[in-house]
């Protein structure tokens, strides 16, 4: 017969419990005590096979790092068992710890077996553990010893065999309040800031409007003696040159072969003014297709892409270039170039909604629509001022802009650096005089 196993001692308990002291990451407080967090809070192994359309289920998707819980299903959908949990219990998702998806329920259902379900005991605080779970050195520990390569899980005997450094009870309750109150002052900050980066479109969309009505140079014309009427109507059709493109043969390498040229297609228009290009074509190439060599400043706008489902894009080249069949290239006789560019992005709502094409497979647009729409025109002058006040104005707003996202990204940084400082003991809120939690943990194992 084979021998039954001979219960543990409570010494013994304890010694499975502790962290060695070559074990333990980094100092903390007399009054704390490095534990396996298997010591104080363990997995739950319930099964649910309920699947009612009134059960709430949560699946990975409905996790999100730093946002925890953002939504649930319907158990009804998924036909399978699953982990169930209760109220209060911490939710981990163990597919790609990387992510760090976890958070504390707020009600009872069933999740994926994708998530590990962990209840605290008595010796801590379920919300401690769940901030727990954020700080560096613990995901680091869990994507390290994760399992697979294109979907790395973590098991729960992993998560409960990492260090943690456990508080008295008491102190593990100031711990959270003085987070919360910190995190709570940075959350408030951040969603100002987040305003202030959120708004940048829409203020650059402001200033465009005050550029193009003439608000944003009227004092300009005042002191310059300049009258309001002297802005005049004029078809873009009316500004200059229109040229469109091609694309030489890219089987005949003789084309392309140390290309030296601009050859600019929509996947090139993504900043304000172009410089370079994913393709370069030499002169060969360009002498055997349609497209045209330019050396003049010209506007550039794409006219057929499926980009133009959500936007119209429009740069600049002041460099010898080409473009290929689905852009025109616009050469101003005596019109400002940044000004047209200007112009163009503040009526390009109104260009998408009267210059698209019907019916087409890919979206277009419709160039002698485009050639008519009409804009009013100042003197030259007024356009440079216009293009001054523009970018002035402008490069303070993306000051703006940067500061806040700047600011924001120390936010993060300064949530990390709390929840470090949390987890040594070094937030102001440790009471020496308070019994240990290593007494704690002896009288809980006595008890069991």
């Amino acid at each position: 017969m084979p021998k039954k196993k001979t219960a543990l001692t409570i010494e013994e308990r304890l010694q499975q419990a502790l962290v060695p002291a070559e074990e333990q990451p980094y100092e903390v407080p007399e009054n704390w005590v490095w534990v396996r967090l298997g010591a104080v809070c363990y997995a739950s192994k319930e099964k649910s096979n309920d699947f009612s359309n009134d059960i709430k289920y949560i699946g990975l998707e409905h996790l999100e790092k730093d946002k925890g819980i953002v939504g649930f299903g319907s158990a009804d959908k998924v036909k399978s068992t699953k982990n169930a949990f209760k109220e209060g219990q911490i939710l981990y998702g163990r597919l790609r710890p990387y992510l760090n998806k976890h958070d504390i329920t707020s009600f009872d259902g069933v999740c994926s077996t994708d998530i590990l379900v962990f209840e605290a005991t008595n010796l801590v605080a379920n919300v401690l553990v769940d901030k727990f779970f954020n700080l560096p050195f613990f995901i680091e520990y869990v994507v390290s010893n994760s399992k697979g390569i294109n979907l790395p899980r973590v098991s729960e005997e992993i998560v409960l065999n990492t260090t943690f450094p456990l508080p008295p009870l008491s102190e593990q309750q100031r711990i959270v309040e003085r987070i919360e109150e910190l995190f709570a002052k940075l959350d408030e900050a951040k969603e100002r800031l987040q305003e202030v980066a959120d708004s940048f479109v829409v203020r650059k969309a402001a200033i465009l409007h005050k550029a193009f009505t003439g608000e944003l140079t009227k004092q300009w014309r005042r002191e310059n003696g300049v009258s309001d009427e002297s802005w005049e109507e004029k078809k873009l059709g009316e500004v200059g040159s229109w040229l469109g493109g091609g694309t030489p043969s890219t089987s005949r390498e003789e084309y392309w072969e140390n290309g030296n040229i601009l050859w600019i297609t929509s996947k090139d228009m993504k900043s304000t003014v172009i410089e370079d290009t994913l393709m370069k074509v030499n002169e060969i190439g360009v002498k055997n297709s349609s497209a045209n060599y330019i050396e003049k400043p010209a506007l550039l706008v794409v006219m057929r892409s499926g980009i133009l489902r959500r936007t119209f894009p429009v740069a600049m080249v002041k460099k010898p270039f080409t473009v290929n069949q689905d852009l025109k290239a616009i050469i101003p006789d005596e019109d400002d170039l940044e000004f047209l560019y200007w112009m163009l992005l503040s009526n390009e709502q109104r260009i998408l909604n009267a210059c698209m094409k019907n019916g087409t497979t890919v979206e277009s647009i419709n160039s002698n629509a485009l050639k008519d729409l009409t804009f009013k025109c100042p003197t030259l002058p007024e356009q440079h001022e216009i293009v001054r006040l523009i970018d002035d104005l402008l490069a303070r707003e993306r000051a703006a802009q940067q500061a806040a996202e700047q600011a924001l990204a120390s936010i993060d940084l300064m949530k990390k650096s709390i929840l470090a400082r949390a987890f040594r003991g070094e937030l102001g809120t440790n009471k020496a005089s308070e019994a240990s939690a290593l007494e704690l943990l002896q009288q809980v194992l006595a008890e069991n």
